[in-house]
């Protein structure tokens, strides 16, 4: 019976990797995103031939899916990197949103796409490569990466591991995704939820509850904060609210609240910044300036208070100049983004009410650092009260800062790992 299932579900895997190409290759005439899929897969495994051709050192491969797992699995890259320079980090990414961001990214020593899993792919990749030791981040199985690995007995690492109720490893049609989750080494996962369910099905030795190392991150990012002119002059040591990771639904609570309250600052940055998602901003928002801009000398009218960023990789660091954060997502069914990067520059956060499986989310309420609100008249009524700045604000703000600090500390759980099995070695 175990037998004709896992074969069944072998062959709809097997079905849903042959057609997934062909979907993107459709749609790619009116998708970017599909296109950029598409083209960084093109002779990807004649490109990985000539990268490593002459490669005489130690290889370990980290895979993402996009650019939030990324950050999520920088800190152990970088800290791999730093006290192992004999090694040589390989990134994957299955996603443009995390290989066109970070294409260039030098913490790496070869930067790719993901080739589509299939038998004869993993064969050839991992044949080229020759990785010593594996990371996936969060949440990536694969079935013929992950049983390739335990094949040539690779060690195979998940980090930051989170895991759900209705996925398929829990369920009574699950045994194809059991059968990749035996293929890695060592789990270390994020809270005790994912614990207890892998816990449920028979994982209780290799399993350790380490925590997020987005933690660990976003405290790197804090730390290495660097001003920006540019912001500083247009917030004018105003109050400022600064929105991150919108999207329309998020433009169209917030949008109100800023066209009635010039003498606020707020820095929209949307989650997307195709021209499209740009005018729609633009068009929302009646007294904005983009940030190019500004960076090209224009000066703001006076009664321009919206600061649109039309680039990536500010974010991060804009949070630093907020009286209130706002993070985008919770108003649409993917949920919210990061709440963390802006929680750790001891800000009140506040989002809308898709957050329930985020654990951070969820966790920053429970401490009272954060805020969520189901519509636009909470949201006001929410930043009327943060605005005044009294004690619930400040309250809010040292309540937001130490959530992020106690949660530190996961990467270093996952490095003494590493050096303690020899999984590195010179």
């Amino acid at each position: 019976m175990y037998f004709n299932e896992t074969f069944n579900l072998k062959t709809l895997y097997n079905l849903f990797v042959f057609i997934y190409p062909k979907i993107a290759w459709l749609i790619s005439f009116k998708n970017a995103k599909a296109k950029l899929w598409l083209e960084g897969r093109k002779n990807i495994f004649e490109k990985l031939s000539i990268a490593f051709k002459n490669n005489q050192h130690k290889i370990i491969w980290m895979h993402c899916a996009s650019l939030g797992e990324f950050e999520q699995g920088r800190p152990v890259l970088e800290r791999i990197k730093s006290e192992n320079p004999n090694y040589k980090i390989l990134l994957t990414f299955f996603s443009p949103s995390g290989y066109e961001v970070r294409k260039n990214y030098t913490g790496a020593d070869f930067i790719f796409y993901l080739p589509m899993d299939s038998a004869s792919n993993a064969k050839q990749f991992y044949d080229i490569v020759r990785p010593s030791l594996i990371l996936f981040v969060k949440y990536e199985f694969w079935f013929y990466y992950n049983t390739e690995a335990k094949t040539r007995n690779i060690p195979l690492l998940l980090i930051s591991g989170i895991f759900r109720e209705k996925q398929p490893f829990f369920k009574w049609y699950g045994s194809l995704h059991k059968k990749m989750l035996h293929c890695f080494t060592y789990f270390f996962i994020q809270n005790e939820e994912s614990l207890e369910l892998l816990n449920s099905i028979g994982f209780d030795k290799n399993i350790i509850l380490s925590g997020d190392t987005r933690f660990d991150r976003v405290i790197t990012i804090a730390q290495q904060f660097k001003s920006n002119p540019i912001i500083e002059k247009f917030i004018e040591n105003k109050k400022v609210i600064v929105a991150g990771s919108t999207w329309l639904e998020d433009d169209e609570e917030l949008d109100h609240y800023a066209n009635t309250h010039l003498e606020i600052k707020f820095i929209i940055a949307p989650h997307d910044i195709d021209a499209e998602r740009i005018e729609e901003c633009k068009s929302l928002y009646k007294h904005s300036i983009l940030y190019s801009q500004l960076a090209n000398n224009e000066l703001p009218t006076i009664n321009q208070n919206v600061l649109i960023i039309d680039n990536m990789g500010m974010l991060s660091s804009l949070y630093k100049y907020a009286t209130v954060c706002y993070i985008g997502g919770a108003f649409g069914e993917d949920g919210v983004h990061n709440v963390l990067e802006a929680a750790v520059y001891f800000k009140p956060v506040v989002f809308g009410p898709e957050y329930d499986e985020y654990a951070e989310a969820v966790e920053l309420l429970d401490a009272n650092g954060g805020y969520t609100v189901e519509n636009v008249l909470e949201l006001e009524k929410t930043l009327d009260i943060l605005l005044s700045e009294g004690q619930e604000y400040d309250n809010a703000c040292i309540n937001a800062g130490e959530y992020v600090k106690a949660k530190a500390g996961a990467t270093e759980k996952i490095i003494q790992y590493i050096y303690e099995n020899r999984l590195l070695t010179n």
